[in-house]
């Protein structure tokens, strides 16, 4: 009697361990679908922001399922041979729970409305959306021929700034906010150019920006003389701007702000021209510049929202009416 194949079907009925390889390989696959899900639908400024997130997430969604079912349909992970490998494996698992958690980091902060700053009614403006800006522009009258390219701060809504900055628009001046990739600016600070060439009837420009879009604001005003002014909202330039002539700079800060501290606002009167003008929103913090909630490790204001943003609006339109 041959019983040379017993021990073969006895093998290929046993049920394969599933090794703790396996089990981590499924938290990161359902991660990588779950995360990104909750994302785009939770959050609206996910859809309503730049595309390459939305791009990003979905990517990510679908190498997920991708590797849930190849998880599924084998039914185990098998142990990798030899220490270099499991060294391998692990680091890549690794590598993939840190990419989640990146993903997550880059949640944006979604536009909160609230009482909206002085600026008349919404239909004094004229707003246009596309992938990448908001353009604002006055609605009748005299066309603007000054215009401010502004960049909202680390991953905030673009649409946060609608609401401080439309003063700017009620009082004749056209403002695009730029919807950067990934809501960091530091991607592509050159982004207001194009902001600038769809203007072609804007003769007179000024960039700004909010904490880390007021870092690219800078960089972009050092390097383009046809930008005359320069807005900051608690922020401050990385290089120095002290000799970068014809060009106006308005700084607006908070007191209580303890990301865009007041000892860092002082430091950067260094790098910036001398006939800078400083205006310090008493009691006012960080997440006073836009409208998008509380942010974390961020001061206690003692100012409303509502009066400091006056503030804020009040010192725009009177510094870009000097242009």
């Amino acid at each position: 009697m041959d019983t040379s194949s017993a021990p073969v079907a006895a093998t290929a009925q046993r049920p394969r361990r599933r090794t703790a390889l396996y089990w981590v390989s499924a938290v990161c696959a359902a991660a990588l679908i779950l995360v990104p899900v909750w994302m785009l639908v939770a959050n609206p400024a996910v859809l309503g922001g730049h595309p390459l997130l939305p791009g990003l997430l979905i990517a990510a969604a679908a190498v997920g399922i991708y590797w849930g079912v190849l998880l599924w349909r084998r039914g185990d992970a098998a142990r990798p041979r030899g220490l270099p490998r499991a060294i391998g494996a692990w680091a890549g698992l690794i590598a993939v729970l840190a990419l989640v958690a990146a993903l997550a980091w880059l949640n944006p902060f979604a536009y909160q409305p609230g009482a909206p700053a002085e600026a008349g009614p919404k239909s004094d403006l004229i707003v246009t959306e596309t992938n990448t800006s908001i353009t604002m522009t006055p609605d009748g009258g005299r066309a603007p021929t000054k215009g401010l390219v502004f960049y909202p701060g680390a991953r905030v809504d673009a649409r946060a700034y609608q609401d401080i900055l439309a003063p700017a628009v009620g009082a004749g001046y056209r403002v695009v906010i730029l919807k950067e990739p990934l809501g960091l600016s530091l991607l592509d600070p050159d982004q207001a150019r194009g902001a600038i060439t769809e203007n072609p009837d804007i003769t007179t420009w000024a960039v700004g920006g909010h904490s880390l879009g007021g870092v690219a604001a800078s960089s972009f005003a050092q390097d383009n003389d046809d930008v005359s002014g320069l807005v900051l909202y608690a922020s401050y330039p990385l290089g120095s701007l002290r000799d970068r002539a014809g060009l106006s700079v308005l700084s607006v800060s908070g007191t209580r702000d303890v990301l865009s501290t007041p000892a860092k606002i002082d430091a950067s009167t260094a790098l910036l021209p001398a006939d800078t003008e400083f205006t310090a929103v008493q009691g006012g913090v960080h997440a006073y510049f836009g409208d998008y909630g509380p942010q974390p490790g961020d001061g206690e204001p003692g100012i409303s929202r509502e009066d400091a943003q006056e503030q804020i609006a009040a010192a725009t339109v009177t510094f870009l009416g000097r242009l």
